[in-house]
């Protein structure tokens, strides 16, 4: 049975309203909570990329719901030793509802410092030494680490929850599946692809959560919502490994620029018909994913949570249980 979430956009909403609709989504029956971890939106329109651990502290004061971070790149812009104390605390915030969702990044928030930004593979080699630094300091004892990529001296976490926090791993092809599938708690991925979750079940994740997320724009017509998107969300059209090399958002909005409505239709599901909205998700249902996140792209987020409300979310638990 497939558990469907809210997911918070940090780059196009600030603190407040992240707040907002938080609280909204738990009214409307959402079961769980993703939020993105930026430096920079995607492209100036979005106009938003508050710090996600002040919001975590916020979100665990208004919610009930189970918090995932989606994702943190615990390798070039911050040290995977301050992610570890950042993820403690929010865990302890949260009451043990956090979920730790790694990846291996997009050199549009990572470039900040000067650093270089590395290829795939060793992109993939961090984020795995990463996490096994990660998880020693969530142990509670006092870590000296020598690593390829990484040292720390003498260094412990004090605020610790009562259970490691879960760690889940980001993957879109068939190397970063196989690793979260090695190393993860979970899998996540934006993407209804059952050979990826194929992937990460055989190398290791074989009964583990499997995460993913989509955006829709509810409007009240196709053509507004697909307008909306345009203006807001154009990188949803870009293709291929361009979203992890591009380093501006006015990059971004360059390359969205070749991206046609039509593509952007494909992309994301638009307007007031909630059946396209249904259908995403039981794509990723099939695919063999066990929760699902879903975006609601644009200002029209109180309608969104009330069709959800009204049409969809009875719709899909009906779906899941004529399944089981």
């Amino acid at each position: 049975m497939v558990s469907v979430g809210y997911f918070l956009s940090c780059e196009e909403s600030g603190p407040h309203e992240l707040v907002r609709q938080a609280r909204w989504a738990e009214e409307a029956g959402f079961e769980r909570l993703w939020i993105s971890d930026h430096y920079h939106p995607w492209v100036d329109a979005q106009g938003q990329s508050p710090f996600v651990w002040g919001v975590i502290g916020a979100l665990s004061q208004v919610t009930r719901l189970p918090i995932t971070t989606a994702v943190t790149c615990p390798t070039v812009r911050v040290h995977p030793a301050v992610i570890a104390q950042a993820a403690a605390t929010a865990a302890v915030q949260c009451e043990g509802r956090f979920v730790l969702g790694v990846g291996s990044g997009e050199y549009l928030n990572e470039h900040i410092l000067g650093d270089h930004w590395p290829p795939a593979d060793i992109r993939l080699g961090m984020l795995e030494e990463a996490v096994e630094l990660i998880r020693a300091l969530h142990r509670g004892d006092r870590v000296t680490y020598r690593g390829v990529y990484y040292e720390v001296e003498n260094a412990r976490i004090y605020t610790l929850p009562d259970e490691p926090v879960p760690i889940y791993v980001s993957g879109f092809g068939p190397k970063s599946a196989a690793l979260a599938g090695r190393i993860g708690d979970g899998y996540i991925s934006t993407s209804p692809n059952r050979e990826l979750v194929a992937r990460f079940r055989e190398c290791g994740g074989e009964g583990l959560p499997a995460q993913a997320g989509f955006k829709v724009c509810w409007a009240p017509t196709e053509e507004q919502g697909v307008a909306t998107v345009r203006r807001l969300w154009p990188n949803e059209g870009i293709p291929g490994e361009l979203s992890q090399v591009l380093p501006e958002p006015r990059h971004f909005e360059q390359a969205a620029g070749m991206v046609t409505d039509e593509a952007l239709r494909q992309a994301v599901p638009c307007g007031p018909d909630p059946e396209p909205q249904i259908a995403r998700v039981r794509a990723y249902a099939e695919a063999g994913f066990d929760e699902v996140y879903v975006r609601q792209i644009g200002p029209d987020q109180e309608r969104f949570f009330a069709l959800w409300r009204d049409e969809v979310l009875p719709r899909v638990r009906d779906m899941a249980l004529a399944a089981s």
